[in-house]
């Protein structure tokens, strides 16, 4: 990220977290530089005695990666603008230690981590990179996290669970346009209609301000985005819920992974070092810390199958 960039990026995070008096060490979510809280890991010997010999890490002794501050509590700028901390910095912080290395954190704009990848700026991506078998020809893929979305409505909403279609009959429900979401919901509003129940309303809003005014004025039922998103904007503004989560691959399962050259071996290797971190109990700490364990795993997975084209 240039300069530039970075600058804005920067005002953006600050003007976010100054509306957010609930954050900080004392908060729902610590987006405090310091991290006092984050779990640490002691090597996995089996996962270092995994990682190829001739692995051409950037820095030696050092785990380079990309990640996208886009937003809180995956990956975002901390108080201090410049520290990149949330759920899946803490999680390669934790695969590092294991493997005996350094974390180095370098933000990399979504549009750009393939590129700085194939081209060795980087030694993996972590930044909530879905599993697709399109990117499996390019990619290899060690799973850390489901891919879940969220539906969510207002405290005071009637609906109180979704987990299959029949429960969005007749509900409107705000969808951002040609996202993964749309095309699940679409799919649900035909299976209702074959099943003789009332379609869902979708709307679109492009503006997350206006959504969650339409939300809470009753405009809307329910608000579908991914998972994390909303945990978020639940915790910082304190009058929304959630009714239920969807697989971002439904009606098939999508993961979460680290992302790494195709063919570089170091898959295999963070592989066992998650599945360490699982059994530990380190990894589940750290995504309750971040308010993500809904999106835990129980296993990490090298290269499985991934979502198709659609």
């Amino acid at each position: 990220m240039n300069v530039f960039l970075r600058s804005i990026a920067a005002a953006v995070t600050g003007a976010l977290l100054s509306t957010l008096p609930a954050l900080g060490q004392d908060g729902p979510f610590d987006l405090s530089p310091e991290q006092p809280n984050r779990e640490h890991a002691q090597p996995n010997p089996q996962a270092i005695a995994a990682i190829p010999a001739d692995f051409p890490f950037v820095t030696p002794g050092t785990l380079t990666i990309g990640t996208n501050p886009g937003g809180p509590p995956l990956s975002t700028y901390a108080t201090d603008t410049q520290t990149v901390v949330g759920a899946d910095v803490d999680t390669a912080l934790l695969i590092a230690e294991s493997l005996g290395l350094k974390l180095e954190v370098v933000p990399t704009a979504w549009a750009d981590w393939p590129l700085a990848l194939q081209s060795g700026k980087l030694d993996a991506v972590f930044s909530n990179v879905g599993v697709t078998e399109e990117r499996k020809e390019k990619f290899d893929f060690a799973t850390y996290r489901q891919g879940l979305h969220g539906f969510f409505v207002h405290k005071d909403s009637a609906v109180q669970s979704i987990r299959e279609p029949k429960d969005i009959a007749g509900l409107t429900i705000v969808v951002g346009i040609g996202t993964n979401q749309e095309r699940i919901l679409n799919k649900w509003n035909e299976l209702n209609t074959q099943a003789g129940l009332e379609p869902a309303e979708l709307v679109y809003y492009d503006d997350e301000g206006a959504k969650l005014l339409a939300l809470r004025s009753g405009r809307v039922d329910v608000m579908v985005q991914p998972h994390a998103q909303l945990v978020f904007i639940a915790a910082r503004d304190g009058d929304f819920r959630k009714v239920g989560t969807l697989s971002a691959g439904w009606p098939e399962r999508s993961d979460v992974a680290a992302t790494f050259r195709k063919g570089s071996g170091l898959a295999e290797a963070v592989s066992i070092a998650i599945n360490g971190l699982i059994e530990s109990g380190a990894y589940g700490r750290t995504l309750e810390r971040w308010h993500v364990q809904d999106e835990a795993l129980d296993q990490s997975q090298v290269n499985p199958p991934g979502l198709p084209r659609f």
